[in-house]
C-alpha cells in the first residue's frame, strides 16, 4: 500500500529516493560522531570544540529531518531505524575513549569531507531526477563546507 504517492517518474523516484536515503544516513551518522566526540573530548581546546561539535551535531540533525520529510513528500518511506544506520554507514567513527582535542579536530575534517564528497556525486545524480532535492542538497554541501572550514582552521599550523 502506498500511503503518499510521488510526482515523479518511477526511474527519477528511485534515484532521487536513494538520494536522499543514503544522505540522511550520512546525516544521522554525523550526528553520533560529533555527539560521541563531544562527551569525550580533552584537552586545552575542551570548550571551543566542545561547543563547536554541538553545531555540527545541531545542522546535521535539522537536516536530517529536512532529508526526511522530502523523501516521505515524494512519497518514499525514510528510514532512520539504527540498524539501517549502522549497516549503511560508510563515514569514519571515532575511537572508544577519551579523545584528544586534535584528534577529534581531525576526525571532524575528515568525516565532513567524506560526508560533502558523497554528497557533491548526488547533487550530480538529481541534477536530471529532482531538482528540488538537488537544491536541499546543495544547500547542506554548502553549510557542511562552512562547518568543515572551521574545524579545519582550528588545526592551523597541522600538528604532527
Amino acid at each position: 500500500m502506498t500511503a503518499v504517492t510521488s510526482t515523479l517518474p518511477e526511474p527519477a523516484l528511485r534515484a532521487t529516493g536513494e538520494a536522499l536515503q543514503d544522505t540522511l544516513v550520512d546525516l544521522l551518522g554525523l550526528s553520533l560522531i560529533g555527539k560521541q566526540a563531544h562527551w569525550n573530548i580533552v584537552g586545552p581546546r575542551f570548550r571551543s570544540i566542545h561547543l563547536q561539535l554541538d553545531e555540527v551535531v545541531d545542522t546535521a540533525r535539522s537536516y536530517a529531518d529536512t532529508v526526511a520529510e522530502r523523501a516521505a513528500a515524494l512519497g518514499i518511506t525514510p528510514d532512520g531505524r539504527p540498524e539501517t544506520v549502522a549497516s549503511r554507514f560508510a563515514l569514519q567513527s571515532p575511537k572508544d575513549g577519551w579523545l584528544r582535542d586534535t584528534e577529534v579536530v581531525h576526525l571532524l575534517v575528515e568525516a565532513l569531507e567524506s560526508a560533502i564528497g558523497r554528497l557533491r556525486t548526488r547533487i550530480e545524480t538529481t541534477e536530471h531526477s529532482d531538482r528540488v532535492t538537488q537544491d536541499l542538497l546543495i544547500s547542506l554541501t554548502a553549510e557542511l563546507e562552512k562547518q568543515r572550514w572551521m574545524f579545519q582552521a582550528e588545526d592551523w599550523p597541522r600538528e604532527g
